[in-house]
């Protein structure tokens, strides 16, 4: 017999789920499907147009593809607007879920001629399955070792020609023989807010939200130059017009509700401030190791190197030197601290 609890529980899970699909589908809805949609890189896309068109006139594969950037500045979006524009169909996966041979040379036998192969976090991938994908990627073949020991054989399987577009947050972590194999390499930089004002008013036409042009200059400002984080500051400004307005996002719904989400005008949230702050607080503005750093404010090493410090390093609030970060003048000013490190007088 089911105990209440457990059906409390089972609901809520239930409600979760509904909750994360909804999310889900919405951030594919607001994806753009072609070039004509894709606003911003635009020296990539122009690159890229003219790769695709090339490759369309051959009746050829198209090269294979390298897109490394800060998260949420449309590596996903891209890989699939490149086989959208190729009119081939795309089969995606991730590093870390290839950890078997067989696992790969699964995808790699149902391409067919021209399709994408898109694997995300590239440079997660295991020693082995790399191995495998360095024929697959130069003569579209692959070896597989069936049986082990003396009864041991490897079988060389043809595949079909195929574009593997490969994406990562860290490209420094890709071995050098798997990055020479990228014919086509686009880093993404992060967008100004001019080209996020556009993102936001686009998004919220296709939402169907009334939004103000202060709004968006408002949420715009504040999406530390990604598109995955204005449209996710824009879908939690809608849920506030909705609650506490009429459903229209002005420019006073806007303030009450980024300031309830703690993000501050320049775009930086409570994690960002509890970095810059625990530098200056705990260690008088610098140097202070990454590790340290991580156990102070309670965050992986990792996140902070990939998710938090590039932002606070572009914008000019962290320098990194050899012995540590450090936070600049400008950290000061915005956290409305005094200066009172005279070892920083020196370095700056």
């Amino acid at each position: 017999m089911l105990t209440f609890a457990y059906i409390m529980d089972k609901n809520y899970d239930d409600i979760e789920h509904d909750s994360q699909n909804e999310e889900f589908e919405l951030e594919q809805v607001l994806r753009p499907k072609l070039f004509s949609d894709f606003e911003g890189q635009n020296k990539i896309v122009d690159n890229l147009t003219v790769f695709i068109e090339a490759a369309k006139q051959r009746e050829d594969a198209l090269d294979h593809v390298l897109l490394h950037g800060p998260p949420g500045l449309g590596k996903t979006t891209l890989a699939n607007i490149i086989a959208n524009e190729l009119n081939v169909n795309i089969k995606t996966t991730s590093g870390p879920v290839l950890d078997k041979p067989g696992d790969l040379a699964g995808l790699l036998t149902n391409l067919e001629t021209g399709d994408v192969l898109f694997i995300d976090e590239i440079h997660r991938l295991s020693p082995v399955i790399e191995e495998y994908l360095y024929s697959a990627m130069e003569d579209y073949k692959i070896d597989i070792v069936l049986d082990t020991g003396p009864n041991a054989r490897t079988v060389q399987i043809d595949l079909n020609p195929f574009t593997l577009i490969g994406a990562t947050t860290r490209s420094g972590l890709l071995t050098a023989p798997l990055r020479a194999r990228f014919g086509i390499n686009c880093r993404l930089h992060y967008y100004d807010q001019i080209i996020l004002k556009s993102i936001v008013n686009r998004s919220a036409g296709i939402l169907n939200i009334p939004l103000k042009d202060k709004a968006a200059n408002e949420i715009s400002g504040r999406s530390r130059g990604t598109p995955r984080i204005a449209n996710a500051l824009l879908r939690r400004v809608r849920d506030y017009a909705q609650v506490k307005g009429d459903g229209v996002i002005t420019n006073e719904i806007t303030q009450m509700a980024l300031t309830a989400l703690q993000v501050d005008k320049h775009g930086l949230d409570e994690m960002d401030n509890k970095i810059l702050t625990a530098i200056i607080d705990k260690y008088m503005g610098g140097p202070v190791g990454i590790n340290t750093l991580a156990t102070v404010v309670g965050e992986e090493s990792g996140t902070i190197e990939e998710v938090y410090e590039p932002f606070l390093v572009q914008q000019g609030y962290i320098v990194r030197t050899s012995r540590g970060r450090m936070v600049t003048d400008m950290a000061y000013k915005h956290l409305n601290k005094p200066k009172n490190n005279p070892g920083q007088q020196e370095i700056f």
